[in-house]
């Protein structure tokens, strides 16, 4: 059983719930509440089965990874290989399957609830791409980095959907008259955007960090085409686009107090923003792998420490 919840990364997945979580209850239930249209969006029953339809999909997704890469892993990552060490790979196979089976059919029931034919088909979309993007596509030059970081973003967008369908389901033609679903989308795409572009800064450092058994199987990742220079060039440009994004987010884009004295400043500006340089930094004076795997763990606390700041987001409205 440990040996599971390491092939399915359980950590990233309570970290993917808990993300889904908080977007729902810290923002779009804040909207909602601002507009006086209650202060409950989805029931709590859906919500869990759309959270855990995403944490199964994705689940399913890290044990199919792990089948396909084996040999790469065993020169990559020989201390952490579990398929084949201590699972086999018809076990690693039917992981894959049971969570996948799963997390499509508890979406396919959440899409039914809210009405949303466009939920249905991410449940259905999401579990393809990442079997070809472990079958195939991550060997790809950019293609691979590119599907996981979608992944990733769809997460709080899959949140969105559901919101804003079952808001028309429930209240019909008055949304018109209101700005909740523009807000919605508003409020999570920002986010959703900031997932994608540090998913995509992180899985093209952790290319950085794989270099020797990528090249090895003759993988075209970015650091094996364009080498280390350009590819440290475009996670630094990703990272200070983050920078700029984020600065514009909170320094123009909410309507809040925009004060150095104020809370919500002052998190963006020591718990993101100072850490976004310090792994533009690590990413450039990086030289062997584990200087890669540190710039790597910085990238997933900065993503956490951006789950942290929907709580000071959501006391602001």
């Amino acid at each position: 059983m440990l040996d599971i919840l390491k092939v399915i990364r359980w950590k990233n997945l309570l970290f993917l719930a808990l993300m889904m979580v908080l977007v729902e209850r810290l923002i779009s239930c804040a909207i909602l509440a601002k507009a006086l249209f209650g202060s409950v969006l989805l029931p709590h029953w859906v919500l869990l089965l759309l959270v855990l339809a995403v944490v199964f999909i994705a689940a399913g997704g890290y044990a199919i990874n792990d089948y396909f890469d084996v040999r790469i892993d065993a020169v990559n990552r020989p201390d952490r290989l579990i398929v084949t060490r201590t699972l086999t790979k018809q076990q690693a196979m039917l992981t894959h399957q049971i969570l996948t089976v799963l997390g499509v059919l508890m979406g396919l029931v959440v899409s039914y609830k809210v009405r949303s034919w466009s939920l249905a088909l991410i449940m259905i979309f999401v579990p393809g791409m990442l079997w070809f993007y472990s079958s195939s596509y991550k060997r790809q030059f950019f293609l691979g980095n590119l599907i996981v970081a979608l992944v990733v973003a769809l997460a709080p967008l899959s949140v969105a959907i559901a919101d804003t369908a079952y808001l028309s389901k429930q209240y019909g033609e008055i949304l018109a008259y209101t700005q909740l679903t523009r807000q919605i989308w508003s409020w999570i795409g920002c986010i959703s955007l900031f997932a994608f572009l540090l998913t995509l800064a992180r899985e093209i450092v952790k290319d950085l960090q794989d270099q020797e058994g990528d090249r090895e199987y003759e993988c075209h990742t970015l650091p094996i085409i364009l080498g280390e220079f350009w590819t440290k060039t475009i996670v630094a440009t990703l990272l200070l686009i983050v920078g700029w994004l984020l600065c514009m987010w909170v320094f123009s884009w909410m309507p809040f107090e925009t004060s150095w004295h104020s809370p919500i400043v002052r998190y963006a500006c020591i718990g993101l923003l100072l850490p976004l340089l310090i792994d533009i930094y690590l990413v450039v004076r990086a030289q062997i792998p584990s200087d890669y795997r540190n710039a790597q763990v910085l990238l997933k606390l900065i993503m956490f420490s951006g789950v942290v700041f929907l709580f000071f987001i959501h006391f602001q409205f």
